[in-house]
């Protein structure tokens, strides 16, 4: 099922926004059972409810003060809206996460920061340093990569430190 199709299903169907519920414990030997039925609000009670009534005749004002009746209203179409605007939100957020995936390999420059653990010691004077005013992009991808870049190099000690107490300990 499509998302279009999923959407006018929620669209087409037709639901009840009024109802009476009422909770009916067990009586003697009858069973408790719950009875639902779309009724105005005034005749929300066990006599315009309850149908066909499980007991007799006499027995029928006693059972019914036992059962707990409540008139309920919801408002379907605001159900509708927030399933639609949710399943919007999530689609625009899996778009973009497609769209990212598919384009970050097209702007992903080489990254010196990557390099292999065993050369790092040999590199360090070897790398870029970087200008303060070039580290500052003025765009959003720019700042991105920026704060990849500070990323990547605090993993890269964090694995140095690591290793050089696996050296010491060993």
């Amino acid at each position: 099922m499509s998302f279009y199709s999923f959407v006018h299903f929620l669209l087409i169907i037709s639901f009840e926004d009024v109802r009476c519920k009422c909770i009916c414990p067990p009586y003697r030997n009858i069973t408790g059972h719950i009875y639902n039925r779309n009724v105005s609000q005034k005749d929300c009670n066990c006599l315009h409810v309850v149908e066909p009534m499980p007991v007799p005749g006499h027995d029928v004002e006693a059972y019914c003060l036992l059962c707990e009746c409540k008139y309920e209203e919801r408002s379907s179409n605001t159900i509708k809206v927030t399933i639609i605007i949710y399943l919007s939100v999530v689609g625009a957020l899996l778009l973009y996460m497609l769209f990212l995936l598919l384009v970050d390999p097209l702007i992903r420059k080489h990254d010196p920061y990557t390099q292999p653990l065993h050369n790092e010691e040999d590199s360090e004077e070897m790398r870029p340093q970087v200008d303060s005013s070039q580290a500052r992009g003025n765009t959003v991808l720019e700042r991105v990569e920026g704060a990849q870049q500070r990323w990547k190099k605090q993993v890269q000690e964090q694995r140095k430190t690591v290793f050089d107490r696996h050296k010491m300990l060993s």
